[in-house]
């Protein structure tokens, strides 16, 4: 065991920590631990890995080991998940004293987390995906959706102005999967939706959410305030991604002031109103493969969707089988926290953790997993070829609708 040296000890350090964190809680909890090591016990990945005991971490603030704070793998390995707050008996939030550290101190993330963030910040997308390209690739996908359900008049609308929502994209759909583009607007056209997305700002992700720097997060998010304004919509709808769906539900109370906040929801959401609204008419004889649920961390265990998500499959498939345990009790995927995007150093943390993501997912026999995030959806992705689950793959949700919509019975 390492030896504590007093002179070392920064006693400011812990409030200097809390000052700067972003929280819509009262920051003077963050005071509040009492050391009992429920978010150790919380943690579902320590013991799995090195470097993951919220515990140790908390103490190294709150004794003012700060070169020991700014050293550790913790502040890396960790997901954010925010399961060991759940646990917390002062409800201490140790993801925002994590995201707090990362992005306050002049720290540089691994891998190219900072790299994603720039491009987001340069470019308006973190993929530098061209304004032409991502025109071009809308304009294709009408013209495949209007071939698709013979409706000439079918649209991806663009900067149209009034529109019931505005619709933010995920950069992967628009460069790597253009198809959900399709799947996405084809539920959209089916309710008869008014909606438009926009020809400027229009990536949902948020990266900035887990590098920490709070600048460069309300950038991002002004630009999506500035494009509610500038369309006149009555809300923002975010595609099926849990980070952005947090960000961009929870970012506004804290990176843009008060007059500048506006409604936000998860498509997920819209699933359901229109599902009640009897709008969604799907036939669920079509999804008759078991499927098992991945609860993204970010929109179930910070934002209360797991009840949607599985409003919606038990909508849409026949054979749904929960993972254990499931709901706010599940598994990070392993990925979230940035994770994916530091690079080699941290991927050893990634496939350890996904091994208990693994094991959940061959215990329910299903080979096919509901994934609303992209990031847990690349996650899972490679949990699933590491530790070579056969014939398993991941799918989103607008899949699945998209697949049984009883063409016939549109409204």
């Amino acid at each position: 065991m390492s030896t504590i040296l007093a002179e070392k000890l920064d006693s400011n350090f812990l409030s200097e920590v809390i000052s700067k964190a972003r929280t819509t809680k009262d920051a003077n909890d963050f005071y509040n631990c009492l050391a009992c090591g429920m978010c150790s016990a919380g943690c579902p990945y320590n013991g799995v890995h090195e470097n993951a005991d919220p515990r140790k971490f908390i103490r190294m603030l709150v004794l003012g080991m700060k070169e020991e704070v700014f050293n550790s793998d913790f502040i890396w390995a960790c997901t954010q998940c925010g399961r060991c707050t759940m646990d917390c008996p002062m409800g201490v939030e140790v993801l925002t004293l994590v995201r707090t550290v990362r992005g306050n101190f002049g720290l540089k993330a691994p891998g190219f987390l900072q790299d994603v963030v720039d491009a987001q910040i340069k470019t308006g997308n973190q993929m530098e995906v061209s304004t032409e390209d991502y025109l071009e690739t809308l304009e294709w996908m009408e013209e495949e959706l209007q071939e698709e359900v013979g409706d000439p008049n079918a649209k991806i609308p663009i900067d149209k102005e009034g529109a019931d929502f505005l619709f933010l994209w995920d950069p992967r759909e628009i460069k790597y999967y253009p198809n959900d583009v399709q799947s996405l607007a084809k539920i959209m056209w089916y309710v008869g939706a008014n909606w438009t997305c926009s020809s400027k700002w229009w990536d949902a992700t948020h990266y900035a959410l887990f590098n920490g720097n709070d600048e460069e997060s309300a950038i991002i998010t002004q630009r999506y305030a500035d494009e509610v304004k500038r369309l006149k919509v009555k809300e923002l709808v975010i595609t099926e991604c849990g980070h952005a769906t947090h960000a961009n539900k929870w970012g506004p109370k804290v990176w843009l002031t008060k007059d500048n906040t506006y409604p936000v929801k998860s498509i997920v959401e819209k699933y359901v109103e229109w599902f009640e609204a009897g709008l969604l008419k799907v036939d669920p004889t079509k999804n008759t493969e078991p499927i098992t649920l991945h609860d993204p961390c970010n929109s179930v265990r910070k934002q209360g969707l797991g009840d949607a998500m599985r409003y919606v499959l038990n909508k849409t498939v026949m054979d749904f089988r929960e993972m254990n345990p499931h709901g706010i009790y599940n598994y990070c995927c392993g990925g979230g926290g940035g994770l994916l995007a530091m690079g080699k150093d941290i991927y050893p943390y990634r496939m350890a953790k996904g091994k208990l993501k693994a094991d959940q997912i061959k215990a329910t026999e299903c080979k096919l997993v509901a994934c609303p995030c992209h990031n847990c959806f690349d996650q899972l992705t490679d949990t699933i070829k590491y530790y070579e689950l056969e014939g398993t793959r991941v799918i989103h949700l607008h899949h699945l609708i998209s697949h049984a919509l009883i063409m016939e019975e549109k409204p």
